[in-house]
Parts: C-alpha cells; sequence; structure tokens
C-alpha cells in the first residue's frame, strides 16, 4: 500500500520541514518491510481566492485531482475521531492486508476541508479539539504514521 499526505500549504525550509522529514525518512525504513510502498508527500498551492467557499472548492478540486481512483481517503479535521495511536495503525494495517493500493491523507488549508471531501472520507480523524495549523498537523500525522508502522512491526517505540 502507497501512503500519500496530500497538504494545502507548503513546508519551507526549517524546523517544520526538517521533522516532516524525519518522520517520513524514519517510515520509509520500516514501512517497506511491513509491505507499505512508501510515503509522499504532495503540497497543493493555497487558492488565493476572495472568499473561505470559493477557496475550499478551488482546493477541494486540486485535492480530488491528486488523488487516485480506489483509494481510501483520510481526512485530518477537526470534527473528526480522536483515536489512539493503537486504533490508527489498526486502520493501516487492515487496509494494507485489504490490499488497499492508496492510503490518501488529506490535510485542508486555513479554511478546512469541503464537505464533499469529509463525505467521501473512510476516516475523519483529529488530534483533539484544539486548531492546530497545518504544518503541526502535518508533523503529527507523519509521527502518527511512523508510531503505526512501529506498533505493526511489535517495536517498542510506540510505548515512549
Amino acid at each position: 500500500m502507497h501512503l500519500v499526505v496530500i497538504s494545502i500549504g507548503r513546508l519551507k525550509r526549517g524546523p517544520e520541514r526538517e521533522l516532516s522529514d524525519h518522520y517520513r525518512e524514519r517510515f520509509d525504513d520500516i514501512g517497506r518491510k511491513l509491505g507499505f510502498r512508501g510515503l509522499e508527500i504532495r503540497e497543493i498551492p493555497e487558492s488565493r481566492a476572495g472568499d473561505a467557499a470559493t477557496r475550499m472548492r478551488e482546493e477541494a478540486a486540486a485535492i480530488f485531482a491528486a488523488i487516485p481512483a480506489k483509494s481510501v481517503i483520510v481526512a485530518l479535521d477537526e470534527r473528526g475521531d480522536n483515536i489512539d495511536s493503537t486504533a490508527f495503525a489498526g486502520h493501516l494495517g487492515r487496509w494494507r492486508d485489504q490490499q488497499v493500493a492508496n492510503t490518501i491523507f488529506v490535510i485542508g488549508g486555513a479554511d478546512g476541508l469541503s464537505p464533499e471531501l469529509r463525505r467521501k472520507a473512510k476516516l475523519m480523524m483529529a488530534f483533539g479539539s484544539a486548531t492546530w495549523p497545518h504544518q503541526m498537523v502535518r508533523i503529527m500525522l507523519l509521527e502518527q504514521i511512523y508510531r503505526a508502522a512501529t506498533i505493526l512491526s511489535g517495536h517498542p517505540y510506540h510505548r515512549a
């Protein structure tokens, strides 16, 4: 299974980019041994539209264009479920075992994700009820993906 994080906005050089790269590389090391075909980050520019509804629509169109057919979509959304790391690992392991080709994680921009994207998501998850900058959400997601791989492999990292 190939994992793809599609995020509105881009990380510039700096500590956020370094931490994002760190967790992605750590996942690549362990993920291939577990049957994952890699972890890709796709950055989509923020819409410059003047109103929130149009921005969300334009960003959703760009996100949908980047999602391959027959993909599982996971939406990162403040209204999503707060699932623990073990349950998250269970979802990834189950989709891998069901031979899902792609699991796509979607992180919206400042206005969030369109209702249509949220409806198409197999899983909507949140990192608590607080609102987080999309850069931080990406880092937390990548860490949880890496942590899920360690759980699936039986590595003790997840107890840290």
